[in-house]
């Protein structure tokens, strides 16, 4: 059991730190406190020492330096069995901290707004609040650190059971708790200064991936489940979170999303958001079941639909425009959808959509210019691979055409609006399209053939004159032979197999035109 005599409490969030205070004083604790804090403790009634009376030195370069001083930190260091420190803070009149009461700048709230300024983000860099956190963490044994609001209600029921002690097991589980919160904040500055800086001439850090990655997350949500009712899940943001992500899309209507859900939503958030005609998809199991694009919303949700109207029952609609009444009447007669994501609704619209309570509807902020590439992760046993989001677009400059028939106007652009579709479903990936709309599509498949085979019956007659877009290379020719049974018109592919002459001559007598691009876009 530790004791308290003395207290340090210095805090941005001031909520219950009064009752917190009062019941330290209650035992005879000394208490040490810091400017705003110390003003509404003395205005609560609390006797308080003020830290510049307490360590002899006045605060100064506008509050940046306060609690860096020796006396402060001597106090909280000193390990209490070792005669050598004892003598050491004797000598130089240093007493003793038994506790510290502290919660940080809040960076990560100042950074979320959308009207911060870059100076202001870094004024909010707390430097003395996670040196003391850190110090008395480190001293466990004996100083009790408490770094949340949120173990104050806890901390008075202890300290008033042990007459002013806490127990050894509560100072562990207080100091672990600072080592998260100090990991966690300067995740957030680096992931902020990564943002703010990436691409800079002047930044001097050198290309490509960083030799250390740290990331910071904040629980936003526990879920039912996971992908399976026998996993628990939660739901964690990034910290800074952008205002244009999926995590901070709001919910208007319907029931909480499930693990399942939000994986589906960021695969239709990612698809749409890469389409800039008023388009739709359709997701199911993190698949796009149709896409399209049109001149209304209605019709790109209708093409996205017919593309394949019996897997697309149940599943998840992406919409990257306002939803207007049409396109609300258009889902609802499709057939049961689990939730709609689109950047806003008319008031008629929700009308419609809200009586539907298995249907959750969500308002997401799209932005096709961000500035910057985010980093995809992958989890794997032990670690994590890491690699840039596949953002690479497609010129015309960079089409090679490698049959004899050159693709038509038409044809051009199918196969560009295909190739966009393609990278977006899972591999083997083959995207039938007609104008803006695919017909087909065939994802998932062990080899690049059953995806091809997939697609084409999904399309059915739609095949017909349709394009067919392929996320890799084909290895054989046998894929040509399944194009040209179904009557495709023409095709786009990255090339580079070994077998592309075979394929190229096989595209040659079947008249299918066929451009190369040299980008391949697997998606495991």
């Amino acid at each position: 059991m530790l004791k308290i005599k003395r207290a340090l409490i210095s805090v941005s969030d001031k909520a219950g730190i009064v009752e917190f205070a009062k019941t330290l004083q209650s035992f005879g604790v000394e208490i040490i406190s810091t400017g705003g804090t110390a003003r509404a403790l003395r205005e609560a009634g609390v006797s308080v020492i003020e830290m510049s009376d307490y360590t002899g030195f006045p605060e100064m370069l506008d509050g940046r330096v306060k609690t860096l001083h020796p006396k402060i930190h001597g106090g909280l260091l000193s390990i209490r069995d070792n005669p050598s420190h004892m003598e050491q803070i004797q000598a130089h009149g240093i007493g003793l901290i038994d506790m510290v009461v502290v919660n940080l700048y809040p960076f990560e709230k100042t950074v979320a707004r959308k009207d911060v300024i870059f100076a202001e983000a870094i004024e909010n860099i707390d430097i003395g609040g996670p040196s003391m956190l850190r110090s008395a963490a480190k001293n466990y044994r004996f100083v009790a650190v408490v770094c949340d609001t949120k173990f104050y209600a806890a901390l008075i029921a202890e300290l008033k059971k042990n007459n002013g002690a806490v127990s050894d097991e509560t100072l562990k589980s207080l100091a672990q708790e600072v080592f998260k919160l100090t990991s966690r904040y300067d995740g957030a500055i680096s992931s902020f200064l990564t943002e703010k800086w990436r691409g800079s001439k002047d930044a001097g850090l050198p290309a490509g991936l960083p030799d250390s990655l740290s990331f910071s997350f904040n629980k936003a949500a526990s879920l039912r489940y996971g992908e399976n009712p026998h996993q628990k899940a939660a739901l964690y943001k990034s910290v800074p979170a952008r205002p244009d992500s999926l995590i901070c899309a709001k919910q208007l209507h319907g029931k909480e999303l499930s693990f399942n859900n939000y994986l589906d939503l960021n695969a239709a958030f990612s698809i749409v958001g890469d389409l800039k005609e008023p388009a739709a998809c359709i997701i199911k199991h993190n698949n796009p079941t149709g896409v399209a694009e049109a001149k209304t919303l209605v019709k790109a949700f209708k093409d996205a639909w017919q593309t394949d109207s019996l897997s697309a029952f149940g599943g998840i609609v992406g919409l990257n425009r306002r939803v207007d009444a049409k396109t609300a009447k258009a889902i609802l007669a499709s057939g049961f959808m689990e939730c709609v994501l689109a950047p806003s609704y008319e008031s008629e619209a929700l009308e419609l959509l809200r009586p539907k309570k298995n249907m959750r509807l969500l308002e997401v902020v799209f932005n096709s210019e961000r500035g910057y590439v985010e980093l995809d992760l992958k989890k794997i046993d032990g670690g994590i691979l890491v690699q840039e989001a596949d953002i690479k677009g497609l010129n015309m400059s960079d089409l090679k055409v490698v049959t004899k028939r050159k693709p038509t106007k038409k044809e051009l652009f199918s196969l560009l609006f295909a190739w966009k579709v393609v990278k977006h479903v899972k591999s083997n990936a083959i995207v039938l399209a007609r104008a803006a709309s695919t017909v087909g599509i065939g994802m998932g498949q062990t080899s690049r053939v059953d995806s091809v085979f997939m697609a084409i019956k999904r399309a059915g007659k739609r095949a017909k004159g349709s394009v067919l877009a392929s996320d890799a290379f084909f290895p054989k020719a046998d894929n040509i032979a399944l194009a040209k049974k179904a009557g495709i018109a023409a095709i786009i592919q990255p090339g580079g197999s070994i077998a592309d002459g075979e394929v190229i001559a096989a595209a040659n007598r079947a008249r299918i035109a066929m451009v190369f691009t040299g980008i391949r876009h697997f998606k495991h």
